[in-house]
């Protein structure tokens, strides 16, 4: 039997850095990897494999929790999500120009956006307290943010919701309205 020498316990100590080193990579390479996130329960967009698709609110709560809000570049959001917003659109809004989320019992694009907006502030806590002139002087992390939805008092009142928030952090006003090319499918769940 051999005894250990120096040059054995160097080599172990190399491998173990490499191995290290890695993981570093790798992790790194999770963090510089930008994902674009596409919030629709029955729109996909044509270019689907460069986008993260989505379906509901719990979706989307849950891809951007397991993302990181730092590794999205892009997020596209519909506003209505589910039967009864579609009801709401075809009875009141396009009829009327009325929207009342009280006719709504499913989580809509806009619950995501609130959502999103507190999200931020939970994971950067002390934003919420400093001026907005020193919130300018520190990186400001977060997606850019498109609305995709045919409903325009709910795509108004996310961009307006959007906006507001970028204009209190001191950000360019970026959140429009865009069309996204799409197919529609019927969604089996």
């Amino acid at each position: 039997m051999r005894l250990p020498s120096q040059r054995d316990s160097n080599v172990s100590k190399g491998l173990l850095r490499l191995e290290l080193l890695g993981c570093q990579i790798e992790q790194n390479k999770k963090q510089m990897m930008q994902y674009r996130i596409y919030l629709d329960d029955v729109r996909t967009p044509v270019d689907k494999d460069s986008w993260v698709i989505v379906r509901n609110y719990e979706q989307f709560v849950a891809k951007v929790t397991e993302l990181g809000l730092e590794n999205i570049s892009t997020i596209s959001l519909d506003h209505d999500l589910g039967d009864a917003a579609m009801q709401e659109y075809f009875g009141n809004v396009s009829p009327n120009y009325k929207l009342d989320y009280n006719n709504i019992n499913e989580k809509t694009g806009m619950d995501c956006t609130k959502w999103l907006v507190n999200h931020f502030y939970e994971i950067n806590p002390r934003r919420g307290e400093m001026s907005r002139f020193d919130r300018k002087s520190i990186p400001f992390v977060f997606p850019t943010v498109y609305v995709h939805s045919a409903n325009p008092i709910g795509s108004a009142n996310m961009m307006g919701y959007i906006n507001n928030f970028l204009m209190n952090e001191g950000a360019p006003q970026t959140c429009v309205r865009v069309r996204i090319d799409h197919t529609m499918e019927t969604i089996v769940e």
